[in-house]
């Protein structure tokens, strides 16, 4: 064996030779299991981050005879999706021009996976995607982590954070030793996260130690891609937002939704580092003791601006709080004042929320009205919420100049973040449930879908119980079989879940 502990062949090596050394390895290893099976391995037999998987391997209960493949959690439809969604999405022409030669000549196949290891795109010549789809589970919408699959490239990629080969019997998982792969993990440029993994998977009699070194310069192509496009984006939001910072520079700072500064950051804060931004914005604590607001600059912006509230308190700034989910009625705080707003009020409050970047009196209007409706008449119902809410309205064009928290952009940020449990606990109904304006009705939709889609797809029975137990999700008989078929055999929970599958399936006969 070579000295790169990460590859599994090297040019002067015979595969069928090294096969049947490993193949003895592996059945030491698994008649071990029950006890520290890693001392039955001799490291000059197998590789040092291979036993490291092959004891993770174990510890997660998968069992080597192959028995268990790897698990589906996103059918087609919902695979598509997510790779339509995903980052990587945009980078296909870019790997597929790299891989596709050697692909083509060792005749394997190109994979790309979320950070998670589902697989989201699967290309190669339709025998070898049968084959392995037949053979191991190989195909879109199923996890190749190695707690849902055992030791194999994508999986131990993730779990090393490093790019390796996996070469026939050093797969955990009897029945996947038929194949090699080789896999990078790629990084997001903003917060270092593995955010995918590239792999080169074929029949193990084709692997080639250049498998490796083509998927690891693939993925640095990807990753300087990615970092260029960031950069482009950090332009377009500085060029775009950065006058908000310009007029009061000793105070306010442009960030990330990671945190990241894309602007310089006030003295006076302490830090030139990240800022902990709660999801969809809200109280930031800083090093210096001081507390600021972050508020989003734009639905669909990843970019908040952050004030200091010594600056905020000076001006007499007020911070509004607004309670929408889960009631026809909207609660405002502000002022150490609570008070709950009667429902057209509620649904201008929650439109302008929604819209920090403000409505003119027509797009108002039709957000409340559609076709019908005045601006007259929008206008009288703004003079009465500017009542409560005093001079931090703007009625040039209708937009909130105090600094705001909403129970919705909490749930939107969690949901930006990947937080998809939490987002789900934290999500007690729809948004102004009774409302029938347009402009809610719309956010109201765009909102439930978004939830739904990741808890369905998140692979967290708790994400989906919570869904389910809330008001929307308990009559969604979907997500009631899925965190059926994904509870432990011994979770009190399924005795709950099987009743109403049975429920849902009387009532829908």
């Amino acid at each position: 064996m070579g000295s790169n502990s990460w590859l599994a062949i090297d040019v002067g090596t015979a595969p069928m030779l090294r096969a049947r050394e490993l193949r003895f390895a592996w059945e030491r290893f698994v008649s071990a299991l029950g006890r520290d099976a890693s001392d039955d391995v001799d490291p000059e037999d197998v590789r040092e981050p291979i036993v490291d998987s092959w004891r993770r391997s174990a510890e997660a209960g998968i069992d080597p005879t192959g028995h268990e493949l790897a698990p589906v959690v996103a059918d087609e439809d919902e695979a598509k999706l997510l790779w339509e969604e995903h980052p990587l999405a945009r980078m296909g022409a870019l790997i597929h021009t790299c891989l596709a030669p050697i692909a083509d000549e060792a005749d394997h196949l190109i994979v790309v996976t979320d950070g998670n290891g589902l697989l989201l795109s699967v290309e190669g010549s339709p025998r070898l995607r049968m084959r392995a789809a037949e053979t191991m589970n190989f195909t879109e919408g199923t996890l190749w982590s190695e707690p849902g699959a055992g030791t194999n490239a994508i999986g131990t990629a993730i779990a090393a954070d490093h790019a390796v080969q996996v070469f026939g019997p050093e797969h955990f998982n009897e029945v996947v030793q038929r194949w090699t792969c080789s896999a990078a993990p790629i990084h997001d440029p903003d917060t270092g996260r593995v955010i995918g993994v590239i792999d080169l998977t074929g029949d193990f009699s084709s692997v080639h130690p250049h498998s490796l070194s083509v998927a690891t310069a693939t993925v640095q192509a990807v990753e300087a891609s990615l970092r260029l496009g960031l950069q482009e984006h950090d332009l377009r939001l500085r060029a775009r937002y950065g006058d908000r910072v310009a007029s009061a520079p000793e105070s306010r700072a442009l960030v990330t939704a990671t945190g990241r500064p894309l602007t310089k950051v006030p003295a006076s804060w302490g830090t030139a580092g990240r800022l902990a931004i709660p999801p969809g914005g809200g109280r930031v604590p800083l090093p210096s003791g001081e507390v600021a607001i972050a508020e989003s600059v734009g639905p669909g912006e990843q970019a908040y601006l952050v004030r200091s509230t010594a600056r905020l308190a000076t001006a007499g700034r007020p911070l509004a709080r607004v309670t929408l989910l889960g009631h026809d009625r909207a609660v405002l705080e502000v002022h150490g004042r609570t008070t709950t707003l009667r429902p057209r009020l509620g649904e201008i409050l929650a439109l302008l929320c929604a819209h920090p970047e403000g409505l003119s009196a027509g797009g108002l209007c039709a957000a409340l009205h559609g076709d019908e409706g005045s601006p007259s008449s929008v206008r009288v119902e703004v003079s009465r919420l500017r009542k409560l809410l005093g001079p931090w309205i703007e009625t040039d064009r209708y937009r909130l100049t105090c600094d705001v928290e909403t129970d919705v952009r909490r749930v939107e940020g969690l949901l930006r973040a990947g937080q998809v449990r939490e987002a789900a606990e934290a999500y007690p109904g729809p948004l102004l449930p009774e409302s029938e304006a347009p402009g809610i009705v719309d956010a109201r939709e765009q909102l439930d879908a978004w939830l739904r889609q990741a808890v369905m797809t998140a692979d967290d029975p708790d994400a989906l119980w919570a869904w389910v137990n809330g008001p929307t999700g308990t009559d969604d008989l979907v997500a009631w079989k899925r965190l059926l078929a994904a509870l432990e055999f011994r979770d009190p929970r399924r005795s709950r879940c099987a009743a109403r599958v049975g429920e849902l399936r009387r009532s829908f006969a």
